[in-house]
């Protein structure tokens, strides 16, 4: 049976959960077809601040199922096409989600485990968390933006040391390098992830989405197109409700209430 996603709400988070421990949550088309339908609920949904990925039991994912990449081998190309665009699609609506998510990684995120945590905002791990794209060891290229992740935040010769050799990378070692926001002791992601949540979800929503629109296009933007649409998200914010109510926290020297 194909993995599964659960879906649970801890505070103004949801928290989705891969879930098959025996094949250390290896991906589904199912998980992916939940999880764009799980964004876009929340999305529209006011009472949730932010979004948090995690695995059942051990491990976050162990990525695509290579069995059934292997029987979708033998149904030719386009079955295998018609696969990745179903993950293609839920990395692309992370990217696009205007609310904060963040990647809670026990034990191993390997290939397109460690693809969909890169595509997350935020990652939190364990410290005995281990990541690779182990696509290379099975003569494979990476899938769900792992090379546009690992491209844009680690130096070249980095970026294809990981790529190419396919070996586990712990997560201090990508703590240090940017890669990774927190480490936590074993079995404490989720906590710390929900923690980083509550801490998210007392910010006003608008300028969070501000700010992760901004990050998104920056590497992409020239620097006078760019500097023109901080102008137009700092004044939308501004005259937004909460710019007028963070100002007058300030003034009076109290925590602000957004809404």
């Amino acid at each position: 049976m194909p993995s599964e996603l659960l879906s649970t709400r801890e505070g103004r988070a949801l928290v989705l959960t891969i879930s098959d421990p025996a094949t250390r949550n290896a991906l589904s088309p199912q998980v992916y077809t939940a999880a764009v339908e799980a964004l876009n609920m929340a999305e529209g949904a006011a009472d949730i601040a932010c979004v948090i990925f995690t695995g059942a039991g051990a491990h976050f994912s162990a990525g695509g199922d290579l069995q059934r990449i292997r029987g979708l081998r033998a149904q030719g190309p386009q079955a295998q096409a018609d696969s990745m665009a179903l993950f293609h699609t839920l990395i692309e609506s992370l990217r696009a989600f205007p609310k904060p998510v963040i990647a809670a990684v026990e034990g191993h995120a390997a290939g397109g485990g460690m693809s969909l945590a890169l595509a997350c905002d935020l990652i939190v791990a364990a410290d005995d968390a281990r990541f690779s794209m182990a696509y290379g060891r099975v003569g494979l290229s990476p899938d769900g933006a792992g090379t546009w992740h690992l491209a844009r935040a680690l130096p070249r010769a980095l970026a294809l040391e990981i790529l190419w050799l396919g070996g586990t990378v712990d997560a201090a070692r990508l703590q240090a390098l940017g890669v990774v926001n927190r480490l936590t002791h074993k079995g404490g992601a989720r906590l710390e992830a929900i923690a980083l949540a509550e801490q998210l979800a007392q910010r006003a929503a608008n300028a969070l989405a501000s700010a992760k629109e901004l990050v998104g296009r920056a590497p992409q933007a020239a620097l006078g197109p760019h500097l023109a649409d901080e102008q137009r998200h700092f004044i939308q914010n501004l005259f937004h409700d909460n710019g007028a109510e963070g100002l007058q926290a300030f003034f009076e020297k109290r925590p602000p209430a957004f809404r």
